[in-house]
Parts: C-alpha cells; sequence; structure tokens
C-alpha cells in the first residue's frame, strides 16, 4: 500500500481523500507544527508522497525520506521546496497552480482600490482621536481609476485575473511577463510592455504576481521603484523578497510611492529584527497614516479555497504516485 504522508495534520479525516484514491494509496497525518524535523523517523521513513501546506521541504529533511517519490506543494508557490535536491533524488515535485485564484485577484484589486479611492485613509482618520475634520483629503492616493495605468507584473492564472478584473473598473491596463507568447495581449484586450523598465515607468498602480524563483528575487528594486510615475501604488501579493522592502519605504518616505498594499513580506511570519517599514506600520506613524496596509498571507484563503487545496491536493497525488501522470509537475529547469 503506497502511503500519502501529510506532515501537519490539517485535517480531521480522510473523509475527501479515501474517495479520490479509492484504495490506491492511504493517507497518515504527522502533528508537526512548524517543520519536518519534528516528525518521528518511523512516520518519514513510510512515506511515498509528501502533502505540504506551510512546511518547507529543505535538502537536509529529504534523507529521512528513502521511499519518496512525490513533494506536492498545496499551493500556487513551491519556492520552499528544495527542488535541486528533489531532482538528484528522482522525486517528483508538484504544486497547485489554479489554487486560490479568484481569491488573490480580488484581495489584489482590493487593496489597490482600498488606497487609490482613500477608503483605508479616511477609515484611519475617521477613527483618530481627535477625528479628521468631516469632508475630502487632497492626497495624491486619490485619483480617478480611468486615467490610471494599472500594471501587473507576471501574466500567469492569477495576474490574468487580476488584469480582467482591473479592466473592468477601467483602468489601462498592461502587463509584462517574457514567458508569454505573442498574442496573448491581443486575446485579453490589453496592452503588453516590452520590458521590465518600461512596465514600472507606466504604473499607476503596480501588482506583483511573479513566482519567487532564483531570477525574480530582488527583481524588484530601488532602481525598478525609481522609475514609477510620482504618485503610484504597489501592491505584492505573490513573494515578499520579489520585493526589496528598504526600498518600498524609502520611495514612500519621499512621497514618490503614494501607497502601498502588502500581503506578505520577505520573511513569514515576521522576526526580530522586523523591517523598520513594519515597524512605522505597526507604531501607526502618521506619516504612513492611510498609506500602508498589510495582511498576514491570508489573500488566499476562504473557507471555498480551503476545500479545493484539500481536494486538488488530493487529486494530484493520486494522478502522479498512483496514475503515472503529469498533472501540475513543475520542471526542475523551469527556473
Amino acid at each position: 500500500m503506497l502511503t500519502i504522508l501529510e506532515p501537519e495534520g490539517l485535517y480531521p479525516d480522510n473523509s475527501v481523500e479515501e474517495p479520490v484514491l479509492a484504495g490506491g494509496a492511504r493517507v497518515v497525518r504527522g502533528a508537526a507544527v512548524a517543520a519536518l524535523d519534528e516528525l518521528p523517523d518511523a512516520l518519514c521513513e513510510q512515506a511515498d508522497a509528501l502533502m505540504t501546506l506551510r512546511m518547507a521541504v529543505p535538502a537536509a529533511q529529504l534523507a529521512r525520506f528513502p521511499k519518496l517519490r512525490v513533494v506536492v506543494r498545496m499551493g500556487v508557490g513551491y519556492d520552499r521546496v528544495d527542488r535541486a535536491e528533489c531532482a538528484r533524488r528522482g522525486i517528483t515535485v508538484c504544486n497547485i497552480p489554479d489554487y486560490g485564484t479568484e481569491e488573490v485577484a480580488d484581495h489584489a484589486i482590493s487593496l489597490a482600490l482600498g488606497l487609490r479611492r482613500g477608503l483605508f485613509l479616511h477609515h484611519e482618520t475617521q477613527r483618530a482621536n481627535p477625528p479628521a475634520a468631516w469632508g475630502v483629503i487632497n492626497t495624491p492616493l486619490i485619483r480617478r481609476l480611468s486615467v490610471q495605468r494599472f500594471a501587473v507584473l507576471g501574466l500567469g492564472r492569477i495576474g490574468t485575473a487580476v488584469a480582467l478584473r482591473a479592466k473592468a473598473f477601467g483602468f489601462d491596463v498592461v502587463f509584462f511577463d517574457p514567458f508569454l507568447p505573442n498574442g496573448v495581449d491581443r486575446a485579453l484586450g490589453v496592452r503588453r510592455a516590452p520590458s521590465l523598465a518600461a512596465l514600472m515607468a507606466q504604473a499607476d498602480v503596480l501588482s506583483i504576481h511573479a513566482p519567487l524563483t532564483r531570477k525574480t528575487r530582488g527583481l524588484v528594486g530601488a532602481a525598478e521603484l525609481a522609475l514609477l510615475p510620482k504618485g503610484a501604488v504597489v501592491v505584492n501579493t505573490a513573494r515578499g523578497p520579489i520585493m526589496d522592502l528598504d526600498a518600498l519605504e524609502a520611495g514612500l518616505r519621499s512621497g514618490h510611492i503614494a501607497g502601498a498594499g502588502l500581503d506578505v513580506v520577505p520573511v513569514e511570519p515576521p522576526v526580530e529584527p522586523v523591517p523598520s517599514l513594519m515597524r512605522a506600520y505597526r507604531a501607526r506613524e502618521d506619516w504612513l497614516q492611510g498609506r500602508l496596509v498589510i495582511t498576514p498571507h491570508s489573500a488566499f484563503h476562504t473557507p471555498e479555497a480551503w476545500d479545493d487545496i484539500r481536494l486538488k491536493g488530493i487529486e494530484t497525488v493520486r494522478d502522479v504516485l498512483v496514475l503515472g501522470l503529469q498533472t501540475n509537475v513543475i520542471a526542475p529547469e523551469s527556473d
């Protein structure tokens, strides 16, 4: 009997998994909280497949899984799986690329609209002590949507969903993604920027939707943010290390960047020393009032999405481990 190990004990039973597997494999659940090294060796030695949501899969731990053939990351990003070591050991790595597409797209648009319509700004100032005057606030944050260019960095499934939502709200939508073939722009009715620099230079709103790879780590730094038009808004619901947080802080402090919405930060959860931008945010410093919104990597979540990831995760394991298919397989060289 093939054994699928779910190390985090995410679900109380196997009521969803058993009908999908139809006797072709069994699911066992661990009780690890933070890392795979919390699991007993005896449990690791049974695993033919590993399903992880929050757990990293580092090279140092893979030796404890002598039978392992498949690792499924229950989500879109797979940067915490050591794919090079998996490839060396003949272990197939998969993700769930269509998980949370609607939720993350909605979250990104909500952050952009909340900033650009001054919702967060007015909310914070009206509950201040004393509250702000009952009226509008003149700020570079607030602009008519139809006069702005909404720039999407990375036009995968989520980026596409964001582009279509932004288009529906009246933004002029432009994207940069060097991996997409010609014609995608015409199919979606959006514009294509020829380079990252060209995208940044016209981004009244920048929304980041690239995966975290060797090439995208630090992709949006001080030089790139300096190319943004004055008064731009930046949204990141992808991965924290793609953008330099210190450079973002500098842009916000100088006023070159009007506001930012972050669902991700470079280290999650934040640990000491907490980045200075997050310290200022948590201290509610006046200069950031209504200009920065941070959510705790929660863009993916709804009860419906939580059900999706459970079902899609076990279907992917079944397809690859039991049926020998290539469902959601990530090629080692795809970075």
